[in-house]
């Protein structure tokens, strides 16, 4: 007979969107919840992120005009993800289903709870010309949120982003702060927002850190559920083919912990497991930008105890700087888009629209054959240098040349020779690529043809706001790598957010959601947030269920009483 240490209705796993998301929705329903973190820190994958969620068809599309329905949303998803029927168990019909229809009802549950959402209306779906795609709207992201409330638990915050106002909608605006209107009136409000901060005595934080920072005080503060950190989960413990408990670390060695409605997994991904990544995706290393305490723990003891898992070999891909910053690769987006770069790989050749989604842009990489242990080269015209913001020089522009990670010259068959590359092919790419700049047309890879690929360009240039010449040096290169922003594949679950085994069948009592479950969007990324939106509906989901559960059950423990 198993003996406990302590008995709670729902023990959650992790504290990152998924996780809290789950732990609030079984606190509403009356249960008696856990939280426990394997890390130091709380936060996960969530506090680092850009903290954009993608909850198609909100109520505050309403508000800025747009029309959404259930039923255009499945259109867009089989349009851009493809059918369930060829992408699998992990987006079936059903799970879309849910999501689409608990997306609304979680933006505004949480809104009910304080969290102040602010719609994305010109952040495009990134597949806006496609059946069912839009160019505005279904992406929303936190207001910042004055982090003195949460005292000294903010020391113990997964910190990664700097600590002022921004929205990710900002981003867009200051990578052309000081050479556009409309850039230098977003860097004017983002500094007004900070001094207003300030000058009222808060911290405010935005992105993905206001959004963790809001449900840890909804969760920890207003609910009062005990959150704990250093307290990794070890196992489980499965009677008669249901999860009756779990076995955890901590300070003070192991504890056995009874739960009565269940355990849901929020624990993230696998992105810095090195064995899995080799075994899984073919990588030699891997260049994540995800939490770094992301071991795939979570995964590996549900699979230990039958549990089936899916997508296992992608990832949410994109293109990333080496040399790796404090905490992993630089994650580049809106730099490859403006106009005066252009992306070739060691052949010289362009193989990508720069433009792209990350997503996208990764998995061209991958059928290129570049692995991490190769690389492509972003080129930069000066006039792309001196007119906007370039993320992959944050990391240190001296580190970053110092160590390979960028090269300089005066003329491009200087480059050309830094860079190891052909020097007649890559001659040849340039002159077809500014041909397409001069014409407003890029007739190999359509840069610049849909309101995404527009959305980080350059409103005044023209005639593509994402087509610019390289023809003005002093010229540089940097290096670009596959990198991530976590993994993709997890634990198959079904509609309610409970694990399946191998059989297809459910196990009892074992909940997952967010990067440890296998992702309901399959092998592409519909917009921005579409990894934290579904992290937060079947989180609520989970939380729900495991309610309905422990309800269902409560007649049959009063008859055996």
């Amino acid at each position: 007979m198993t003996r406990w240490d302590e008995e709670v209705d729902l023990l959650v796993v992790g504290t990152g969107a998924a996780a809290m998301s789950a732990a609030i929705a079984a606190k509403d329903e009356g249960l008696e919840v856990l939280v426990v973190e394997g890390s130091s820190e709380w936060g996960g994958s969530t506090a680092m992120s850009g903290g954009g969620c993608w909850l198609p068809n909100h109520p505050g599309m309403k508000e800025i005009g747009v029309d959404d329905s259930e039923d255009k949303v499945l259109t867009y998803l089989d349009a851009c993800v493809g059918t369930p029927e060829e992408v699998g168990p992990a987006s079936s019909l059903p799970r879309r289903q849910a999501f689409v229809r608990t997306a609304p009802v979680v933006h505004a549950w949480l809104e009910g709870h304080g969290m102040v959402w602010q719609t994305a209306k010109k952040y495009p779906d990134y597949y806006p010309d496609l059946p069912g795609g839009i160019a505005g709207g279904r992406t929303v992201e936190p207001a910042p949120f004055d982090t003195r409330r949460l005292g000294d638990w903010w020391d113990h915050a997964r910190n990664a982003l700097p600590p002022i106002p921004l929205f990710a909608g900002d981003t867009y605006l200051l990578a052309r702060a000081w050479s556009t209107f409309s850039g230098m009136v977003g860097g004017a409000r983002l500094v007004l927002r900070t001094l207003g901060g300030l000058v009222t005595g808060k911290r405010l934080s935005g992105l993905g850190m206001s959004l963790a920072a809001r449900l840890m005080w909804i969760a920890r503060f207003e609910q009062g559920t005990e959150v704990r950190l250093d307290t990794p989960l070890t196992d489980l413990v499965v009677e008669d083919g249901q999860v009756v408990g779990a076995v955890v670390g901590g300070p003070d060695g192991e504890r056995r912990i009874r739960t009565r409605a269940g355990v849901h997994l929020g624990a993230g991904g696998f992105d810095h497991n090195a064995a899995w990544r080799q075994e899984y995706q073919g990588l030699d290393q891997e260049h994540s930008s995800g939490n770094p305490a992301n071991k795939g723990t979570a995964i590996e003891i549900g699979m230990r105890h039958g549990a089936d898992v899916a997508l296992m070999d992608d990832a949410w891909w994109g293109p990333s700087v080496v040399p790796a910053g404090e905490h992993g690769a630089t994650f580049i987006v809106s730099e490859r888009s403006m106009p005066f770069t252009i992306v070739v790989d060691q052949d010289g050749q362009r193989y990508v629209n720069e433009s792209t989604s990350y997503v996208d842009f990764g998995h061209a990489m991958i059928e290129r054959g570049l692995e991490r242990t190769n690389h492509s080269w972003m080129i930069l015209d000066v006039r792309h240098r001196r007119r906007y913001l370039n993320n992959a020089f944050l990391v240190g522009r001296k580190a970053l040349f110092a160590e390979g990670g960028a090269v300089e010259a005066d003329t491009l068959e200087e480059l050309a020779e830094r860079m190891e590359v052909p020097k007649d092919a890559f001659r040849a790419t340039i002159q077809r690529f500014n041909a397409f700049a001069r014409e407003g047309v890029d007739r190999d890879f359509g840069r610049g043809r849909d309101a995404y690929d527009n959305y980080y360009g350059d409103p005044s240039h023209g005639p593509n706001p994402n087509l610019g010449e390289i023809a003005h040096g002093p010229f540089v290169a940097i290096k670009i790598i596959l990198g991530d922003l976590g993994t993709k594949g997890g634990l198959l679950t079904d509609e309610h957010a409970r694990v399946l085994d191998t059989a297809g069948e459910v196990v009892g009592g074992l909940y997952a959601a967010g990067n440890c479950s296998a992702a309901v969007v399959g092998r592409t990324y519909p917009g921005a947030g579409s990894t934290l939106g579904p992290a937060l509906v079947f989180g609520h989901i989970a939380g729900r269920h495991a309610a309905s559960r422990l309800r269902q059950a409560a007649p049959a423990d009063a008859a055996g009483v």
